[in-house]
Parts: structure tokens; C-alpha cells; sequence
């Protein structure tokens, strides 16, 4: 897998939000969300009003007065003009109506907190397009796809709010996100402190930059999630690479492998890789959603469904026919869990395109997150991290090179102690959580571990199936917030 494919087939799954259909080689990391078709929507639909807000399209020049719609949501059922609190969801790669349908913590949350919700969406998602059908023309109209940008816009957006809803002036606001939108609440803390009382940043991989963290700790822990949920589970899928490709070279394997694997068009020598990248995104994608319930957030999947998958990987010591048909049936849980599914199609995980493009180029730009795998410490082949073959690839996409350094510049690294107000929420089965904080950094910038969490688990709604841990981390949570929000009255009274 090249480097760029790794990272993007990685970046994919951060979003868990955002969807991959870019080319082949570069879906292969996708996004950090992979969130599903959006006509998959939750049955349960929230009662919000949708909004729209005239942003400009470049905050930091003054020669354009350029401006765009940009969408929002509210709740206010449960919002109290006096003493209530405002609960805004930094939106990031995709439509903000699923991200505020896979976000049921905050609704779970807004009757004790008095809360007004609101949940922005993120430029050049969804439908906030600065320049229409034209926005992902070319680098040019890319060029205001920035965290940057959109940190100015919820900015802009909060001041809005404040303006003209009575009795939101002077009320608390505290930013939530979860993955890159997690990043964005964190961010938002550090370069806005007069908008936010607080953050809380949920699974959010702030040091997964340059060298903050071994390129390799990703796929590490998704190899660990494997081994842990099965006898042999990461051993047998170690072992599938090379018997993908010895069963390629024969005479009649490249048939053999598209029959057993139930693929929808035949393979061809040169779509071996593409068929590699395509399983790897799968343990990937399975290891972000193991989640202690059925769920349908990536895929109709069942609970905890690692250990499902598992189960068909015991025994690494057979033929290369059968481990691929083991491997096989694996995937099936996967992709076919409902039964429905006539063959599978190598071009696709989990997502529509819902927010891939702008994804590709913002990992293209300012969100380069290095990956690596060396096939001893994780279950997948060796591939090295190439800054300058990422950086060939976004040339001949977009038109850009990448600065990897940027964000750690803009947003301080690992230096961040000056900050206060973050809590940081990590579930150790998430893969993300390798660039996440995972340790205190100072008495307000907290870290929350939940030992049986997958991907933001915290940000879901409850669940009677929840482990202990989630419950744990939840009420941290919250008690963190009620105590910004308290200290926000304190300090207004003592003003008066």
C-alpha cells in the first residue's frame, strides 16, 4: 500500500465521519469519519430546527467580501434563559444531520445541563459549499478549506447566536466534537478562549503530526483489538497477505480468489493491492466501530463484532485456500451481516462520497498524519512512511504540497500547557487514540480513558449495553462541564 493510500485509508477512519470515493489508491486511508449513507439516517429523528448563517468565505483577507451559507442546527426543548448553558457540536468531515444523529451524548445530556444544542457544520461539507458545485473545482477553490477557517466560522457563528437569540448573550458555551471534530473543539478552546468555557475533545488524535508519535501506533493498536479478541485472530490475517499472493501468481488463482471472495468484478493481476488495501480498510474500519451493541454507524454490524469476526480466524496453520476462505467469511460479518449482499465490490467500505473529496485535500494540505506498519508489531505488511511520495501524489490530485509541520506550528504540538478547560476522552480499543492524549497534562487539561471504548463510544447515545467504563467516563464528563459552567456564573455575579 503507498504511503498516501495508508494515510488516507487511515485518515478515513478518523472522521468516522467523513466518506471515501476518491481514486482507488487514495481511498485506501480515508477518512477520519467514514460516516454511512446518509439515507441511513437513525429512524429516530431529533426535533431541531435547521439554520443557515452568511459566513465570509475568506476570514483572514480583505479583498474579497465573498460570503456563504452555512448550515446549522438547534435544539432548544430543554434550554433555560436563566442559568442554562450552550452545547456546540464542532462539525467536521461530512453532513452535520448525521453527525447530530450519532451524537446522542448531548441529547442525553441537554435536560441537566439546561442546554441549548448546536451543531455547525463544517465548511465544504455537506451543504455549506463556499463556492456551490464549483467548491472542489480546483485548488484555488479549495484554497479556504482550512481548520483555520472553520474555527473562524464557529467563531463568527457563536457571536451570531449570542446577538440575536435573547437570553443566549450571557450564557456559557462549551464546544464538543468528536474525532477531527474533536481536534476542532480542542483547537477552538486553544484559539478562542473568550467563546468556550470548555472543550470536550472525544477521541481526538491532536498528536498524530510529524513525529509526535511513532508513525506505527495505529495500526498497532488495531492489531491489538484483534489479538485480544480471539485466539490467533491477528496471527491468521498476517498470514492472509501472503496467501492472497501466492494464490494470485497461479494459473487460475486470480478466478479462484474472485469466486471464494464473492467479488463483484473479476480481479486482475494489478487489482491485487487494491483487493489488499480494500481487507486492511476493513480491520480498520472494524476495530474504530467495536462497539459493545449492534450498531449501524459504518455498516449494519453486530455487537462487538471484533470478537465476531474473530471467530473465524483461529487457526493460522491451514492452507492458503482455506485462510482466504476463513478470511472470507470475516469479512462477510462485515459487509454482509444482514444477509442482503450479492458480492462485494473492493471499491467500497462503508461510505457514500459524503465527504470524501474535501477530506483527500485537507490531508493533502494541513492534516498530514504520518502512518507506517512493519508487519511484526501489527498484522499488515510492511510500508514505510514517504513524505515525498505522499507529496507526488497531492501534487498530481490536487495541485498542492503538503505542510506537515503546520499544524503543530498553528495549534503548539505537545506544548499546549498554557491551555485549560480540554478533557480529552480516549477508548483504548479505538486506533485513534494512539495521537490522542491520553495522560493529564495540568489539573484542567484532562484526560478520560474508557478501557472498552471504540471510537468516540462516549459521544454515542446510552445504551443498556454499555460497559462500565463509558459510564464512568460520561459522568467525568459532565461534572467537568457543570464545573466550568459554574465558574463562568461565579465570575458574571462577582462582575456585577
Amino acid at each position: 500500500m503507498g504511503c498516501r493510500a495508508l494515510q488516507l485509508l487511515l485518515l478515513a477512519f478518523l472522521a468516522l465521519g467523513a466518506a471515501l470515493a476518491v481514486r482507488p489508491a487514495l481511498r485506501a486511508l480515508g477518512s477520519l469519519h467514514l460516516p454511512t449513507n446518509p439515507t441511513s439516517r437513525p429512524a429516530v429523528a431529533k426535533n431541531y430546527s435547521v439554520l443557515y448563517f452568511q459566513q465570509k468565505v475568506d476570514h483572514f483577507g480583505f479583498n474579497t467580501e465573498k460570503t456563504f451559507k452555512q448550515r446549522y442546527l438547534i435544539a432548544d426543548k430543554h434550554w433555560r434563559k436563566d442559568g442554562g448553558t450552550i452545547l456546540f457540536y464542532t462539525g467536521n468531515e461530512g453532513d452535520i444531520i448525521w453527525f447530530c444523529n450519532n451524537t446522542g451524548f448531548m441529547w442525553d445530556v441537554a435536560e441537566e445541563l439546561k442546554a441549548m444544542l448546536v451543531f455547525a457544520e463544517h465548511r465544504y461539507y455537506g451543504e455549506s459549499l463556499p463556492f456551490g458545485n464549483n467548491s472542489f473545482k480546483d485548488f484555488r477553490h479549495l484554497n479556504f478549506l482550512t481548520s483555520e477557517q472553520a474555527l473562524a466560522d464557529f467563531a463568527e457563528l457563536i457571536k451570531h447566536l449570542k446577538r440575536t437569540i435573547p437570553g443566549a448573550e450571557n450564557q456559557p458555551v462549551i464546544a464538543l466534537g468528536g474525532s477531527y471534530g474533536g481536534m476542532l473543539a480542542a483547537w477552538f478552546r486553544m484559539k478562542y478562549p473568550h467563546m468556550v468555557v470548555g472543550a470536550l475533545a472525544a477521541s481526538a488524535p491532536i498528536w498524530q503530526f510529524e513525529d509526535l508519535v511513532p508513525c506505527g501506533v495505529f495500526m498497532k493498536i488495531v492489531t491489538t483489538d484483534f489479538s485480544k479478541s480471539g485466539p490467533n485472530c491477528s496471527e491468521s490475517i498476517r498470514k492472509s497477505w501472503g496467501a492472497i499472493t501466492r494464490l494470485s501468481n497461479t494459473g487460475t488463482g486470480l478466478r479462484w480468489l474472485t469466486e471464494e471472495l464473492h467479488l463483484c468484478s473479476p480481479l486482475t493481476s494489478p487489482d491485487i493491492q487494491q483487493l489488499k488495501d480494500w481487507i486492511s480498510e476493513t480491520w480498520v474500519n472494524l476495530a474504530m466501530v467495536d462497539y459493545p451493541y449492534a450498531s449501524n454507524f459504518l455498516q449494519p454490524l453486530p455487537a462487538w463484532p471484533v470478537k465476531v469476526v474473530c471467530q473465524y480466524l483461529k487457526n493460522p496453520d491451514v492452507s492458503d485456500t482455506v485462510l482466504v476462505q476463513n478470511i472470507f467469511q470475516a469479512l462477510n460479518v462485515y459487509y454482509n451481516h444482514s444477509g442482503q449482499v450479492k458480492c462485494l465490490n473492493i471499491s467500497e467500505t462503508a461510505t457514500s462520497n459524503l465527504g470524501s473529496l474535501g477530506w483527500s485535500y485537507q490531508a493533502c494540505t494541513e492534516i498530514v498524519m504520518p502512518f507506517c506498519t512493519n508487519g511484526i508489531d501489527d498484522m499488515f505488511e510492511p510500508h514505510l512512511w514517504n513524505l515525498r511520495e505522499y507529496s507526488d501524489d497531492c501534487l498530481k490530485q490536487w495541485g498542492v504540497t503538503p505542510r506537515p509541520s503546520w499544524i503543530t506550528t498553528m495549534y503548539g504540538g505537545k506544548n499546549i500547557s498554557s491551555h485549560s478547560n480540554i478533557v480529552f476522552s480516549n477508548g483504548e480499543l479505538d486506533p485513534w487514540s494512539g495521537g490522542g492524549v491520553t495522560k493529564d497534562i495540568t489539573d484542567t487539561l484532562v484526560a478520560v480513558t474508557i478501557a472498552e471504548g471504540a471510537h468516540h463510544l462516549d459521544l454515542r447515545a446510552n445504551n443498556a449495553f454499555d460497559p462500565e467504563s463509558v459510564l464512568v467516563a460520561r459522568s467525568l464528563e459532565v461534572k467537568h462541564m457543570k464545573q466550568w459552567i459554574g465558574d463562568f456564573y461565579k465570575m458574571a455575579r462577582k462582575h456585577h
